[in-house]
Order: structure tokens, then sequence, then C-alpha cells
């Protein structure tokens, strides 16, 4: 398996469990799993040199962040 692949995996799993834990209403923790998903999937992203998902992942960024900062 790629490095690519593994980190992809990993950032799958990790966004999967944010979701999980925004579900369970488990707060800061799931904003804290989705930005190091958001994070991974942007090195994804940089791995591939795929700007579309680099620049999504960066507007999954910005709208997390400022949705925590207006919480």
């Amino acid at each position: 398996m790629k490095s690519v692949d593994i980190v992809k995996w990993i950032a799958t799993v990790i966004q999967l469990f944010g979701y999980g834990l925004t579900g369970l209403n488990i707060v800061p923790w799931n904003v804290f799993a989705f930005l190091v998903g958001i994070a991974l999937w942007f090195a994804v992203g940089v791995m591939w040199k795929d700007r579309a998902i680099m620049l999504v992942h960066v507007g999954a960024f910005l709208s997390l962040g400022v949705g925590y900062l207006n919480a």
C-alpha cells in the first residue's frame, strides 16, 4: 500500500470518528477530529497534486474555524 493510501484511510477514519462525535454531541472533540481529518486530506491533495481536494479542505477548515469561533 502506498503512503498516500495510508494517509487517505487514516484521514477517512478520523473524519468518520468526527461525525460520530458530532452525532453524540461530544464537543469540542468532534471539532478536533475534523481538523485532523481536514489536515490529512489536504496532505493527500498535496501528494496527488490535486488542487480541488486542497481547495475543498481549505474551505472546510475556514468554515469549521469560523463556526467554532462564533460558537
